[in-house]
């Protein structure tokens, strides 16, 4: 009843994510990739969920039933180590919705309230939004942005161009191989890169295009004021795709899509007390030295004998469930009741 109750606290989200983020403020530094992305929760068959709204059905190709999810998460190019920050359900249809573009900014503002500017904001097609990128540059956050091929920019006079003419007439002479690993098949990819000066018409601030050749059969184009090497502007914007296999991990490990809270409030902090965990996971655990031999033995429970994935907290959730689901619980004949250790399912990095 408690749990219950204390679950449809108004302000849980919030807090849960102000901590996060103060926990996590110092690990950030000037060239940390703060991944932006939208993901979402189906709920094709649900009927009285509070504010249910439209997403889209990538399997079935369709609208559904379900909730939006924006979620923030830190990481560095050259290391594993990832910092979950932000993560708020919402709903198209919730009475305090005023639109898209206002969710992003409220995640942008309130992980860089802060960060005070630190970090590289990185968002995939979708977010070369005029609206967002005027933000951006407005707040002085700088943005690696994937922008769609028919995209109109500026190069050195008023005229504009889309992105793809710009791409095809640029002389990409800067080569760099990419190893991918695709399920334990490793792929290499020959790239070329190239680096241009252009403006977005009506916003006074000029940015760099890096247009990267041979990754796909159209050009990639990464919008950015991010003054750094083409490569280096590349593996970062790669480096966003470790957030989407933290919400794969969160939708398959946890059964995140399986939540059947009704309360709107409820549902919002079941996703956030979810990213809390995934915290544990990702920082928490390992890092400080009273918990290392804990960690290994987590390893060694976990189903995957023969290796431990690159994505390691699926090793992680394996072991911890073992470890959980074979506790046994004392029953104490004098007190009936069941014996419990003081603060042993609180995660203590969470503590006001």
């Amino acid at each position: 009843m408690r749990l219950s109750r204390n679950l449809q606290d108004e302000n849980l989200y919030s807090e849960i994510n102000r901590k996060l983020i103060e926990h996590s403020k110092n690990k950030i530094d000037r060239d940390t990739v703060l991944a932006l992305d939208l993901t979402d929760i189906s709920k094709p068959y649900a009927k009285k969920m509070d504010f249910l709204s439209l997403v889209w059905d990538g399997v079935n190709k369709k609208p559904t039933k379900g909730y939006w999810v924006l979620e923030v998460i830190g990481a560095n190019i050259y290391q594993d180590y990832l910092y979950p920050l932000y993560s708020e359900l919402y709903s198209n249809y919730a009475d305090e919705f005023k639109s898209e573009n206002k969710q992003i900014l409220k995640a942008i503002d309130t992980v860089d309230s802060y960060l005070k500017g630190k970090g590289i904001w990185v968002i995939d097609r979708g977010g070369d939004r005029k609206t967002l990128m005027n933000q951006l540059v407005s707040r002085n956050l700088r943005f690696i942005i994937r922008i769609k091929p028919n995209r109109y920019l500026n190069l050195n006079t008023p005229q504009r161009k889309l992105a793809k003419e710009i791409a095809s007439n640029l002389n990409c002479f800067l080569k760099y191989q990419l190893e991918i690993d695709n399920q334990g098949y490793k792929e290499k990819r020959k790239l070329n890169l190239g680096k241009i000066k252009v403006r977005i018409p009506g916003i006074d601030c000029e940015l760099s295009l890096v247009v990267v050749k041979g990754f796909s059969q159209e050009p990639m184009l990464l919008l950015t004021n991010v003054d750094k090497n083409p490569i280096i502007i590349l593996e970062m914007y790669l480096t966003r795709w470790k957030i989407e296999e933290s919400i794969r991990f969160l939708k398959q490990e946890y059964n995140l899509e399986d939540v059947r809270v009704r309360n709107y409030a409820s549902l919002k902090n079941t996703v956030a007390l979810l990213l809390a965990v995934f915290y544990f996971l990702s920082v928490y655990l390992g890092r400080k030295l009273k918990l290392n031999i804990l960690l290994k033995k987590i390893y060694e429970k976990a189903k995957r004998f023969f290796q431990i994935p690159p994505f390691k907290q699926y090793a992680l959730a394996d072991g911890i469930y073992r470890i959980l689901f074979n506790t046994k619980w004392r029953y104490s004949q004098d007190k009936k009741t069941y014996k419990i250790e003081p603060k042993q399912l609180l995660l203590s990095f969470m503590d006001t």
